[in-house]
């Protein structure tokens, strides 16, 4: 009781909620010390299913993940943000409503979806706030939409902050302060503080793409400004600047297969990204002190954008800030969002119910 901070009589009631709502079940009886012997619980994992979709600006990961955090049927389709909200929703309605009249999830119930969207988002009530690469997506509350559609609980996030969620509960519940960075078309970053998710008072928290940077000069961003780090080190930068010598490229995943190729100038530019990238990291390393700094997205699969980020922080960190970090790509790969996603809903649910409970 000592090690969550509760009354024996508030555990109890809330562990009653999760045996009586099928999140978790008894697995046998442990030793007696003394009196009757105490009930071993697990958690169930067909005692529910979260949906998850993670997208990128023209991609979205789909899966539906169990209550242990389990990621089943996972699928990726092609879709262009670009699209609009209204034309979103209508789109992942229709593909949540298939997979869960799908048999993997007929004899398992649905506990609501989690949404990760690549711009910033406002965490309290799930709006898109002046996303620089999402036209049309400006106060756009989809959330709500959604549930209606679907008749779940819906949870809409910032895509890094699902992944981060994702990378922390799953494969670093030893770190307690994690710093994800996504490197895919475009840049972010989120942030786990003390165990927890760091939204910062708007859910701004962690948006390291507009910092500007010596590298970039005078490039033009869409934000509005100059010289931002998404300029010179986001896939799509990388992208148009190989587009412009007449390498044919559209995704980032073009990238990476021209770098295992070993392709000159796409393994130049990703080196370049990823020390750029690694400046920027440096000042967060020193300011926020992370035991875990995680690469993720399509970008975090090159080893020349690893090995640059890595040379970056610990020349120009203090030895302070270093002496026990940790640099390393995701392990939980390209899952990490949806991951994120059903537990975000999992974490939502039941912080609900247990006040219920309380």
């Amino acid at each position: 009781m000592h090690r969550v901070g509760l009354s024996p009589s508030t555990v109890s009631a809330r562990v009653e909620y999760l045996l009586a709502h099928g999140y978790l079940r008894e697995s046998g009886s442990g030793t007696s010390q003394g009196g009757r012997r105490p009930k071993l619980l697990e958690i169930h994992a067909e005692g529910g299913m979260m949906l998850a979709a993670d997208f990128g600006a023209q991609h979205v990961r789909l899966a539906a993940v169990d209550v242990a955090g389990r990621v089943h049927t996972v699928a990726e389709f092609p879709w262009e943000l670009a699209e609009g909200p209204a034309r979103t929703v209508d789109w992942l309605a229709e593909r949540c409503q298939e997979l869960l009249a799908s048999s993997a999830m007929a004899p398992i119930p649905a506990r609501g979806l989690g949404v990760g969207l690549p711009g910033p988002v406002e965490h309290r009530g799930g709006q898109v706030v002046l996303p620089s690469r999402m036209p049309g997506w400006h106060h756009a509350s989809i959330g709500e939409a959604l549930g209606e559609r679907l008749g779940l609980p819906v949870v809409v996030e910032n895509d890094a902050n699902l992944m981060a969620v994702g990378e922390h509960l799953t494969a670093r519940t030893d770190f307690d302060h994690l710093l994800l960075v996504k490197v895919g078309s475009g840049i972010g970053s989120g942030v786990v503080s003390d165990g927890r998710l760091h939204h910062g008072a708007r859910g701004a928290a962690g948006d390291i793409s507009h910092v500007r940077v010596p590298a970039a000069g005078d490039n033009p961003c869409s934000c509005g400004n100059t010289g931002c780090l998404e300029t010179i080190a986001s896939g799509a930068a990388i992208i148009r600047t190989l587009a412009a010598q007449g390498v044919e490229v559209s995704r980032p995943a073009d990238v990476v297969r021209l770098v295992e190729e070993g392709d000159a100038l796409a393994t130049t530019l990703v080196r370049d990204a990823g020390r750029s990238l690694g400046e920027v990291l440096a000042t967060v390393v020193n300011f926020f002190n992370p035991e875990m700094l995680v690469l993720g997205g399509a970008l975090s699969a090159v080893q020349p954008l690893l090995a640059a980020v890595r040379g970056a922080v610990y020349e120009r960190c203090l030895p302070l800030a270093t002496q026990s970090l940790t640099i390393d790509t995701a392990a939980t790969g390209a899952n990490a969002g949806v991951i994120g996603g059903g537990l975000m809903v999992l974490q939502r649910s039941l912080s609900t119910a247990g006040g219920e409970a309380a």
